[in-house]
């Protein structure tokens, strides 16, 4: 009996790479200082596909937090510089990505629906917490959710089950009566960690039905069809 759900943010409520994209390529010239090749060459690190377009799925700018990034980008760093510049990306992520945040189709609507259900909402992503609140507020859904967690909100993120544990916690639940929903294997990862009652794979960001099939209970192709599914419709 699933009573609660724990979202993804980025490629499950957000369209990953028209909300990203800009953002990261302004933090990847920024690191490079101007040289557009370099940039280039760290965007593919991180996970940019340029042949296609998009970020790869699992990579570390589609699952990991700035802290990974820092460390993709910056490897010699010191760890006062560490420090400073993870704190740089999670102002500037904060910052830009809610402001060029664009809710993917049907998400509103599917979210308005469950919790007219009665089931507890809550955002667990590897962005910073204060990124995720000031998406939801942009995309007008925070009184949707009970909760938000970043990276930052827990001692371990994700892959590892802490945000579910933290989350069933707050709402007087267990981990089994808790969905994780999400378009990458962190996601599914987590949830298998937690022993979520349920794990639910989205087509709608960087994962593909070949990458979550094996980790998820069920793999959809957006949100929108949680409401439907979850009624056994």
């Amino acid at each position: 009996m699933i009573k609660a759900i724990l979202f993804d943010k980025d490629g499950t409520l957000v369209d990953f790479n028209a909300t990203w994209f800009a953002v990261g390529d302004h933090l990847a010239l920024e690191a490079a200082g101007g040289d557009r090749a370099e940039a280039n060459v760290l965007l593919e690190r991180a996970g940019y596909d340029f042949q296609v377009g998009k970020f790869r799925a699992d990579s570390v700018f589609a699952a990991g937090t700035n802290a990974q990034i820092v460390d993709c980008w910056f490897p010699q760093a010191s760890a006062a510089e560490r420090r400073e510049r993870v704190a740089h990306f999670d102002t500037v992520t904060a910052v830009e990505g809610a402001a060029r945040a664009i809710a993917l189709p049907g998400i509103i609507d599917a979210l308005s629906a469950l919790h007219e259900r009665g089931f507890r909402l809550a955002v667990a992503t590897n962005d910073s917490t204060r990124g995720a609140e000031q998406t939801l507020a942009t995309l007008g859904v925070s009184q949707l959710f009970d909760a938000c967690f970043g990276y930052d909100a827990v001692a371990n993120p994700k892959p590892a089950p802490d945000v579910i544990i933290a989350f069933a916690d707050m709402v007087g639940l267990k981990p089994s009566e808790v969905a994780m929903v999400g378009d990458n294997n962190h996601d599914m990862e987590t949830g298998r960690a937690a022993c979520a009652g349920l794990r639910v794979a989205v087509l709608s960001g960087t994962g593909t039905r070949a990458t979550l099939e094996p980790l998820a209970d069920v793999v959809l192709g957006s949100i929108a069809e949680l409401p439907s599914y979850l009624d056994g419709s």
